[in-house]
């Protein structure tokens, strides 16, 4: 018996299809026990209504050898005391006959409890080994239902993981990573500017320096007037 059809009452072949579209497999194998559960009660019921039966049988069958048994006893105790003189032999036999006809109905009857007995049990049997596969089955379901649980709960978070990724852009991601970059580098590029900027002389700074110096180093004018008047100069 198939696995999936006794779960889910459906034909082997169509049994894969509608498992992948199962909306809740986890509820679904949970039905799938019960029903099998309730199967097994059922099973159970019926196994022992036939080991009634089959006792029943069996203790039918012993009484009727047990008749059988004393019809023939009785039978040979008449025939034995009408040949000893005790009893009238015609009466002898004539009861003699009763007590064998009631022995051959005895007998007919131990016959069919023997094949009723026979038949029953083996089917009483059959349906042991069917109840002890179903608490079987039951039991490997059980311990699947768990294994399930977990890799299903690891499926749905892979699931939400795998949906918020699928939402990121990496082409867009990868650009903006290059733009920030870019932009770093060129924020280092200008500090280094200005760094060699700041580190250098102004135009101002020059200008200044080079007025200063002329001024020094440029007579003033009394002191041309004086060399003038000394004839120091033309």
């Amino acid at each position: 018996m198939s696995v999936l059809a006794r779960l889910f009452k459906i034909g082997q072949a169509e049994a894969n299809s509608v498992v992948d579209n199962l909306e809740d497999p986890i509820r679904m194998t949970e039905q799938g026990i019960r029903d099998l559960k309730r199967d097994l009660q059922a099973a159970i019921q019926s196994l022992g209504e036939i080991r009634a039966l089959v006792i029943s049988l069996d203790r039918q069958k012993s009484e009727a050898q047990g008749e059988a048994q004393s019809a023939e006893k009785k039978a040979m105790a008449l025939l034995a005391g009408a040949e000893k003189g005790d009893i009238d032999k015609a009466q002898a036999e004539q009861l003699a006959m009763k007590m064998l006809d009631k022995k051959k109905t005895a007998d007919a009857s131990v016959a069919r409890y023997t094949a009723d007995y026979s038949t029953q049990k083996a089917m009483a049997e059959k349906l042991q080994a069917q109840v002890d596969g179903l608490e079987q089955q039951i039991k490997t379901f059980e311990n699947e239902l768990v294994t399930l649980k977990a890799r299903s709960k690891t499926a749905d978070s892979m699931k939400k993981i795998n949906k918020q990724l699928a939402g990121v852009d990496p082409s867009g991601t990868l650009a903006m990573l290059e733009r920030m970059k870019q932009k770093v580098n060129e924020d280092e590029a200008t500090a280094q500017a200005y760094g060699e900027i700041a580190g250098r002389p102004s135009s101002t700074d020059e200008v200044d320096k080079l007025l200063a110096s002329s001024s020094t180093s440029a007579p003033s004018e009394d002191l041309l007037a004086l060399k003038k008047k000394m004839g120091l100069i033309q």
